[in-house]
């Protein structure tokens, strides 16, 4: 008899990587899918990177790395944040783990436990809430819509915090929406919080580098706040490194200290060469990042465009990552040869079957009148998915 834990059971599948698995099995039989469903860029990793790493595996560094990161990749990681985003930290204060979903998954397993509550603002990447769930915390979720730019105000902040509340994520720029809190907007949080000293900010920052605004803004600048702050990052996005699995937080001592602990247990330290080419990524030519964010800001203008001249659809410019994160729930309750759209699940999936284009639904990311939409593809890739995605729902009716 089956019989799976009760931590397990309450857990949901991850949408975005079980929509990608529908896509690439359509693939595998011969239908051409455009996936707009990963969260991917689709750049390779940057020569003098890979070098790095080909010299660490002839240097043999095979053998196992210290549980919260070699010295030198936190040094660098150290140096990073006093050079761009002008923040203190001692190399003892981060800890590399296998990814930054790893690194915040960590904190909410050394803080949460039963009882606690966190505060994720809505629309929300997938995997916090089912992170909360694992660490027995209580989701607390703070809508903000399309007409708010999808932020949420200090206002709302405030209403959601009780005796209970243990940490605040904060993800900006943002997956799903793109939407990218400013210097005053993040000061407006932070003064909240400030007469909160128990509450915790996660501020998940991996999409930093992909910015249209301008300068990155972190909300550990604020030193009323700074010493509950953690940061998540690491070189995924802006390097183009995803497979690499290299994450980081830099945090206050005790808790890095914890999931330098918790980690100790569960994974030990990250792969070893892909810390190597890390500690490229972040102290080498950075000129590779700003390529990519330009190709991405045209990329974002392309998809804005076209995707605004289909009816029924509502859409904000995203200011970062690479997502567009529509609203089409005008679609749902219509039909097409019987076939019934409720929900932005159905839609994604029509959208799937019929138009051969691979999007998220909203619900997931806790809004459900939306889908998520990756432009982390080819300019030809995005005039052919939206002429898909348009013809398919000019069938709907």
């Amino acid at each position: 008899m089956e019989q799976l834990s009760a931590r397990l059971a309450g857990l949901s599948p991850s949408e975005t990587l079980a929509m990608s698995q529908k896509s690439n099995e359509l693939k595998a039989r011969g239908i051409d899918v455009i996936n707009l469903s990963v969260g991917e860029p689709d750049f390779n990793t940057p020569g003098h990177i890979k070098d790095a790493a080909k010299k660490a595996i002839d240097d043999n560094f095979s053998f196992y790395s210290p549980v919260p990161g070699y010295p030198d990749l936190r040094r660098a990681i150290v140096e990073k944040l006093k050079r761009e985003n002008n923040l203190d930290y001692t190399a003892d204060q981060i800890v590399v783990s296998n990814g930054a979903k790893q690194s915040v998954c960590n904190v909410l397993l050394s803080i949460v436990g039963p009882g606690d509550e966190v505060i994720v603002p809505a629309p929300y990447w997938v995997s916090y809430v089912e992170m909360v769930k694992l660490a027995e915390g209580t989701n607390v979720i703070v809508t903000a819509g399309i007409d708010q730019d999808f932020k949420i105000t200090p206002a709302q902040l405030e209403a959601a915090i009780t005796p209970r509340t243990k940490a605040f994520i904060l993800c900006s720029p943002s997956n799903p929406t793109g939407s990218v809190y400013g210097k005053e907007e993040l000061k407006g949080l932070a003064a909240v919080l400030a007469k909160y000293p128990n509450v915790i900010v996660v501020a998940d920052e991996i999409y930093e580098h992909i910015n249209y605004v301008g300068k990155h803004e972190s909300i550990a600048q604020f030193e009323e706040i700074k010493d509950r702050v953690v940061v998540v990052n690491g070189v995924s996005k802006a390097y183009a490194m995803t497979g690499w699995r290299i994450g980081f937080i830099a945090a206050p001592l005790w808790i890095a200290g914890a999931c330098n602990k918790l980690q100790g247990q569960y994974t030990s330290g990250p792969n070893s060469i892909a810390q190597k080419a890390s500690v490229a990524a972040f102290s080498g030519d950075q000129s590779c990042v700003e390529e990519m964010r330009r190709a991405f800001l045209r990329r974002r203008d392309l998809i804005v465009k076209l995707c605004r001249e289909i009816p029924g659809v509502k859409l904000n410019v995203p200011q970062g990552a690479f997502y567009i994160f529509p609203e089409v729930d005008g679609y749902y309750g219509k039909s097409v040869d019987g076939r019934m759209i409720n929900n932005a699940t159905d839609l994604a999936m029509y959208l799937l079957e019929a138009g051969h284009v691979a999007t998220v639904g909203g619900a997931a990311f806790g809004a459900p009148e939306c889908i998520r939409l990756s432009y982390a593809t080819s300019d030809e890739n995005i005039i052919e998915a939206v002429r898909r995605i348009k013809e398919a729902l000019a069938k709907l009716n």
